[in-house]
């Protein structure tokens, strides 16, 4: 029998530096009013590619972004998308205790895909958890 393994890119050290520049740059405008964001990039296996933390931002955003980053990794879904399943009666409400990382269910943490195929993720913390999912959106926009 013979398969067929079509190869995907990794994401890179260099594509983690475009996406913290791009998160950034669709965090400008919301910056001039105060707000300001923590952005962490993780690789397929959750290793830490890339992270920027502005001075001005709250110390706790850097952790953050770190977790809604880890949290849309492994369960391959935009953490803003995940809020209602981890409320009492939602389909895994538990699953939080379960793991040894904890997960942070707030809008901010996207996957990062490439041929489809789960390379990543980035997570964005220090704005209103709309806005950090937009950034963070933004930024895996200019990876395609």
């Amino acid at each position: 029998m013979t398969s067929t393994t079509v190869a995907v890119a990794p994401l890179t050290i260099q594509d983690a530096e475009v996406l913290v520049s791009a998160a950034h740059r669709a965090a400008e405008a919301a910056e001039a009013a105060g707000v300001t964001v923590s952005v962490t990039v993780l690789d397929a296996g959750g290793h830490l590619l890339a992270f920027r933390r502005d001075d001005r931002a709250v110390l706790i955003s850097g952790e953050t972004s770190t977790r809604k980053a880890y949290t849309a990794l492994q369960l391959d879904s935009a953490t803003r998308e995940l809020v209602d399943a981890v409320q009492p009666g939602g389909l895994f409400h538990t699953l939080p205790t379960a793991l040894d990382r904890p997960l942070l269910f707030i809008a901010g943490g996207v996957p990062v895909r490439r041929d489809g195929r789960l390379i990543g993720a980035i997570g964005v913390g220090g704005g209103a958890p709309e806005q950090d999912h937009d950034f963070a959106v933004a930024a895996v926009e200019t990876l395609v």
